[in-house]
């Protein structure tokens, strides 16, 4: 097909973001905490606690990020992805010109910029493409929400066909049991030299408060579960100890769990080896580079864990890639099928593999980032 009659297809990217010097460090806090999805205080209450969460967090997060260069590398290793994804894309003689946009949620570049970037490339549609693979309103769903907000800021009103999420995806299963395999074959050679017990694997995602999951009918965890069996089964590793454990709790309220950190504790009483998996995140960055990697390493240490080791996220793996072109192709479907969002109902409408139980998700009301 010509390129004249070629649909020009924008893929918007979407993903957290991070700091990129250590002035942003404070006011990206402020942008996370400030968002409904995380604080569902009312303003001026969230506002306020927003910037007090921010100012007393923001030393100790710029050593954090002191560990990895004083930013996050999250833009650069998103970017690599949606070049790749770019690229995988427009291989495909399907009659679309596909262009890859990125939209992070609470640093540069957020969705008002982004959103103008589509509009003047002149989109004929939209897929959006979270690169989380199970859905939360805590991610997806409050950047699907942003991003409604800004294409009404400029006027962008070409049809939009969401992917909210792809948990059991083939090529992100794929991925992530080559890359784990690879991981418990030098636990397993290391056990073996120390003649201890096999290794077990520990799926760690990012936690979330309980009440994200009970009180808004998130399938996050639910989600995570599925995902950590389908690799498991992947990997096809008989007798496999695996068990699902959640990191980065913040703040007094109760949280799912297990912990990491009691998993890790666990370990280390039982003399018990360890694959460490980053499950819900496909970039590296101070999660994993420095929670993982650093803190819960010094952890192991201290506990006495005999070996620990980690893997990485699948990032800009082949298989991944291919995983995320069979994702768009899914959501054209559905956009081709049954019509686009609509753009006035942000939970409504997506393609979902998982029975449509992100769309019945409770969204708290939206705060724009920068805001």
């Amino acid at each position: 097909m010509s390129e004249t009659t070629r649909k020009k297809r924008a893929i918007v990217l979407f993903n957290l973001g991070g700091p990129d010097s250590p002035a942003a460090v404070e006011p990206f806090l402020f942008n996370l905490f400030n968002d409904p999805a995380i604080i569902s205080l009312p303003n001026p209450f969230r506002f306020l606690l927003a910037k007090l969460i921010s100012r007393r967090r923001a030393p100790i997060a710029r050593e954090i990020y002191d560990h990895i260069g004083g930013k996050s590398p999250l833009l650069e290793l998103t970017q690599e992805q949606a070049d790749a994804l770019q690229i995988a894309l427009n291989a495909e003689d399907d009659g679309y010109e596909n262009r890859c946009f990125i939209a992070m949620r609470y640093w540069k570049p957020f969705a008002d910029d982004t959103a103008a970037e589509v509009k003047a490339w002149g989109a004929d549609e939209q897929i959006l493409l979270p690169l989380y693979p199970q859905f939360s309103t805590t991610t997806s769903g409050s950047s699907v929400k942003d991003w409604k907000r800004a294409c009404a800021k400029v006027g962008l009103s070409s049809p939009i066909k969401t992917a909210c999420c792809y948990p059991t995806n083939p090529g992100f299963v794929e991925a992530s049991a080559e890359m784990i395999k690879a991981g418990y074959e030098r636990a397993l050679a290391k056990a073996t030299e120390l003649g201890i017990d096999k290794p077990r694997i520990l799926f760690s995602a990012h936690g979330v408060p309980k009440a994200v999951i009970t009180k808004r009918g998130d399938p996050y965890q639910s989600q995570i579960e599925k995902t950590s069996a389908a690799v498991v089964e992947k990997m096809a590793i008989e007798g496999l100890d695996w068990n699902v454990c959640y990191q980065s709790r913040v703040g007094p309220m109760e949280w799912i769990g297990p912990s990491t950190e009691d998993e890790i504790e666990r370990a280390g009483a039982q003399n018990k080896a360890i694959v460490v998996v980053p499950i819900a995140f496909v970039t590296e960055h101070s999660e994993t580079l420095v929670e993982l990697d650093i803190e819960y390493g010094e952890l192991a240490h201290e506990k006495q864990v005999p070996v620990y080791e980690r893997v990485r996220t699948v990032c800009s793996h082949p298989k991944f890639i291919n995983g995320l072109v069979s994702v768009v192709k899914q959501t054209q479907d559905e956009l081709d099928d049954k019509g686009p969002d609509d753009y006035t109902v942000e939970t409504r409408g997506w393609w979902c593999p998982d029975e449509h139980s992100c769309a019945v998700a409770k969204q708290p009301a939206l705060k724009p980032a920068g805001v």
